[in-house]
């Protein structure tokens, strides 16, 4: 059985029931004041679904207030239908492909696509790593060809008009991403610093933007790519680049178009996406439910993002 036809899909009421499980599972939380035990559901033909009111500051709310869903007029359950295509497609899927699917404007769609790439996106992280892990970190850089043109000398190609994306993948773990707009030894030793745990065994390629972290960490090893050394042991980064290989697939053949403004948050949804894959035990059906739980105190206004 397709897992659309399940209820919270295509039915508003079981959409609410849906999100107010995993947003509330202890029980109905008032946004505006925070109180929870003196609330009671409005019911009534003249009522909307899902209403629910404080007698203890004496306002009404749903579960959409204080959430990526808040003050949208797109019906809960084809929120719900777009959080499971993006979930669950691995190289995202485009807000024209939203547009078709979900019958909805295409302005609208581009709205959905990031307010939930705020929900993907992870908000007070512990640092990763730690005793007896592995972290790969590369950097790589994404933009347009024309653009490089441009931007350096007459004749030349270079990277100079690319934007540099660095990645620390976990082994057997998650991933996290950072648009650097500048990339240097600082902002790379910054990124680091402020992400792994100093127990962590590190691992990257030759470049010098890792000359600092000698003696930072557990260890630091570098496979040399430049002599044509890929693997030597344990060391490699195979791992993070197999990361960026999706990511750019996913950019260029799927998105084709990302302006410096948004680069982040592509990024959280690519994390998202692989730090709970199928490898890690999360099926597109847990992703999804993790999504949901991420879109509280995440609100996004169409001002912000245009």
């Amino acid at each position: 059985m397709s897992v659309f036809n399940q209820p919270h899909f295509h039915n508003e009421e079981a959409a609410y029931a849906f999100v107010e499980k995993r947003v509330w599972p202890t029980g109905p939380v008032c946004p505006h004041c925070g109180g929870f035990d003196r609330i009671g559901k409005l019911e009534g033909n003249s009522t909307r679904i899902g209403v629910h009111k404080c007698y203890q500051c004496r306002k009404p709310f749903t579960v959409k207030v204080g959430t990526v869903f808040e003050a949208s007029h797109v019906k809960l359950h084809l929120w719900l239908q777009a959080m499971f295509l993006m979930a669950s497609s691995k190289k995202g899927i485009s807000s024209n492909q939203l547009h078709r699917t979900l019958g909805v404007t295409l302005k609208t769609a581009w709205f959905m696509s990031h307010r939930l790439r705020e929900a993907m996106t992870t908000v007070g992280f512990e640092p990763m790593g730690g005793r007896g892990s592995i972290v790969e970190v590369d950097e790589t850089y994404f933009g347009d060809k024309e653009l490089v043109t441009k931007r350096t000398k007459k004749g030349k190609s270079g990277l100079s008009g690319k934007r540099a994306v660095v990645s620390l993948v976990e082994r057997n773990g998650k991933s996290r991403s950072f648009y650097a707009p500048q990339i240097n030894q600082l902002a790379v030793r910054d990124i680091l610093l402020n992400n792994l745990h100093r127990g962590t065994s590190l691992t990257t390629d030759e470049s010098k933007l890792y000359a600092p972290m000698a003696g930072v960490f557990k260890s630091h090893e570098t496979v040399h790519h430049a002599a044509g050394e890929y693997v030597r042991g344990e060391v490699y980064t195979n791992t993070v680049e197999g990361f960026f290989s999706i990511f750019k697939r996913g950019m260029k053949g799927i998105y084709q178009h990302c302006s410096e403004k948004h680069l982040q948050r592509y990024l959280a949804e690519f994390d998202f996406r692989y730090s709970n894959r199928v490898a890690l035990g999360v099926n597109d059906e847990a992703r999804t439910d993790h999504m949901v739980r991420g879109i509280v105190g995440k609100r996004l206004t169409y001002r912000t993002i245009n």
